[in-house]
C-alpha cells in the first residue's frame, strides 16, 4: 500500500488519474493522438466554476507573457489555459505527485508539454529564488494549508516587485462547523479555513496592496445548482471531477453546497500587488 507524508496527500491520491481519464476518452471514441484541450475540461480545473472562473481571474489583470507560478496546481488545467491563450510561461506546483505527474502526461497530450513545467512541492517552501514570477495564482488551495503566514511569505517572496497576486478561495465566514466531506477535506483535521478578514490582515501585513476582491458566492451556488441537477437527470460525467473527487463526490458538492447557501463559506476572488 502506497504511503503518504501527509492526511493531505492521502486524500487527494487517486491511483492511475493519468491512466484513468486516458481510458475514459477512449470510452468516449477520442483518439489520443488528437485529443485538445477542452476535450479534457470538464476534469482538469479542480475549483468551483472549473474553466470559466479560471479565464475571469486570467482576465482582471494583463497577464498575457507573464511568468506565472500556479501553487497548488492541481493536474493543471489552468496553466494550460494560461500557457495556450496567453503566451505565459508556466510553473505548477503542487502537494501531490500523482497531481503532478498527471498534469506533466496531459500537457503532453495536449501538445503543451514545452511550455509548462510541473513539480511536486510543498506550497509553504517553494523551491525558487527570491523575485522569479510576475504573477503568482492559486485557486482553493489554503483551505489544506494551516501555516497562512508561511504560505502567503513565500508567495510574497518569489513575486517580484510590483507582481501581481491573484487567487480564488473558499473561505469561512465565521465559526459555524460545516458537513464534512467536502472537496478539499474528508475529515476537520484536514481543514484550516480562514476568514477574509484574516487573509486580508496577512496580505497586508505582508506589504501586498488590494487592488479588487469580488464575492463569488452566488455565482458558485449557482453553478453547483446546475451540476447537482444534471447529475440526476443523467448520472455523473464519463470525464469529470468524479473521477478526482471518488465515489463520495456527490456528498462533497452537496456538503460544500450547503455551507454557501447557509451562509457559513464563502467563495471570494482578489487581486493583491506587491509593494
Amino acid at each position: 500500500m502506497k504511503q503518504f507524508p501527509t492526511k493531505t496527500e492521502r486524500h487527494y491520491y487517486q491511483v492511475n488519474l493519468y491512466e484513468k481519464i486516458a481510458s475514459h476518452l477512449q470510452d468516449l471514441g477520442f483518439d489520443l493522438d488528437n485529443v485538445k484541450r477542452e476535450d479534457i475540461a470538464t476534469v482538469d480545473e479542480f475549483h468551483v466554476r472549473g474553466a470559466q472562473v479560471s479565464k475571469e481571474l486570467a482576465e482582471t489583470v494583463e497577464i498575457r507573457g507573464s511568468k506565472v507560478l500556479d501553487v497548488g496546481c492541481g493536474i493543471g488545467g489552468p496553466c494550460r489555459m494560461l500557457a495556450d491563450e496567453y503566451g505565459c510561461d508556466v510553473t505548477g506546483i503542487d502537494l501531490s505527485e500523482e497531481y503532478t505527474r498527471t498534469a506533466s502526461k496531459l500537457s503532453e497530450l495536449v501538445g503543451l508539454s514545452s511550455k509548462i513545467k510541473f513539480i511536486h512541492g510543498d506550497a509553504t517552501n517553494l523551491p525558487f529564488e527570491e523575485m522569479v514570477f510576475d504573477v503568482v495564482w492559486t485557486q482553493h488551495v489554503q483551505m489544506n494549508i494551516n501555516d497562512k503566514l508561511k504560505f502567503y511569505s513565500e508567495i510574497e517572496r518569489v513575486l517580484v516587485d510590483k507582481g501581481v497576486f491573484l487567487y480564488y478561495d473558499i473561505l469561512k465566514t465565521g465559526n459555524e462547523n460545516i458537513n464534512y466531506p467536502v472537496p478539499w477535506a474528508d475529515e476537520q483535521q484536514i481543514s484550516f479555513l480562514a476568514t477574509e478578514n484574516e487573509i486580508e490582515k496577512i496580505l497586508r501585513d505582508l506589504n501586498l496592496k488590494k487592488i479588487k476582491v469580488k464575492d463569488q458566492t452566488h455565482n458558485g451556488i449557482l453553478f453547483f445548482e446546475k451540476m447537482i441537477d444534471r447529475i440526476q437527470k443523467f448520472g455523473p460525467p464519463k470525464i469529470g471531477l468524479n473521477l478526482l473527487m471518488g465515489e463520495s463526490t456527490q456528498t462533497k458538492i452537496v456538503n460544500l453546497l450547503s455551507g454557501l447557501k447557509e451562509g457559513k463559506l464563502m467563495l471570494q476572488s482578489g487581486v493583491y500587488k506587491k509593494v
